[in-house]
């Protein structure tokens, strides 16, 4: 091979080359400015950085977790020397999730007793994807000892106590009507949703399930509506070309969702602790 032979390949994150790939983020940049105050402050929430396989290597804001897709592209590698140039794209906030950064989320399903689904729609003071319609909660373990895991058991009981968490932050459910133990992991999924060329998400999200009974108490600077539905009812919103959705639900409601909401009350055993990660890129 020639010493000077060049190819334009993706970068892993890993532990090794997360710090050369993001050094010196500046999490106060004019990216924020205008929006609402209170989700400024959870932008600074410090959120679980992994590799493609999941295992944490790093810790970032969500705000710099969540900057904007790529477009085609990605990091030049000189083989010869193993020097790394980041690809750079027009516009002053494509640097992060441009360069493969990738973090940890969970997504709820809530059934009652009907087995009807809760869903949200996003609020309008939302930086991501404000207004969207979108599962009954979908939001991100932090990096602190009780959500954060190195293997995969320990991950899933971080997800879900931060479900519970943001169960009660966004929608007022009281974590006595959604115990721990009553929460069903299915599998996880790799996906990447621009949101509005500024932002976007880069994700591993857990999968959860949970049947309950729950009073609501909405956070409206996090949610605007809820509603529950029926599975022909959600296909029913589905052709309102006036609803939007967000990425991730249209994703999952288009491959999995339908078959394990059958399983429900019977069945639902052969879905959950899925080992492998579902790529949906």
């Amino acid at each position: 091979m020639s010493s000077t032979t060049t190819t334009t390949i993706a970068q892993p994150i890993t532990a090794e080359t997360i710090l050369r790939l993001f050094p010196d983020i500046d999490t106060t940049s004019e990216a924020l400015s205008g929006h609402d105050e209170e989700q400024i402050r959870l932008m600074d929430e410090v959120c679980i950085v992994t590799d493609e396989d999941d295992a944490p290597i790093g810790t970032a804001s969500k705000k710099i977790c969540t900057e904007p897709l790529p477009p085609p592209g990605g990091i030049e590698q000189i083989l010869s020397t193993n020097t790394i140039r980041p690809f750079k794209p027009p516009g002053h906030l494509m640097t992060n999730i441009d360069k493969g950064l990738l973090h940890r989320a969970f997504s709820v399903f809530l059934f009652n007793d009907r087995n009807e689904l809760l869903l949200q729609q996003r609020a309008s003071e939302k930086i991501t994807f404000p207004d969207m319609w979108t599962n009954t909660c979908c939001s991100h373990p932090l990096s602190i000892p009780t959500e954060t895991g190195a293997n995969l058991v320990d991950s899933i009981a971080g997800a879900k106590r931060a479900a519970q968490r943001k169960l009660d932050h966004e929608l007022g459910i009281k974590t006595e009507q959604v115990p721990f133990e009553n929460f069903r992991f299915l599998t996880r999924i790799h996906y990447k949703a621009p949101s509005d060329g500024k932002w976007g998400e880069h994700e591993i999200d857990y999968i959860l399930f949970i049947k309950a009974n729950v009073d609501l108490d909405i956070n409206e600077n996090e949610v605007q509506a809820t509603q529950y539905v029926t599975a022909d009812g959600l296909k029913k919103l589905f052709e309102d070309p006036s609803l939007k959705f967000t990425p991730w639900f249209k994703l999952i409601c288009n491959s999995m969702l339908f078959e394990w909401w059958e399983s429900l009350d019977s069945g639902l055993e052969k879905y959950t602790d899925e080992q492998e990660i579902r790529r949906m890129l």
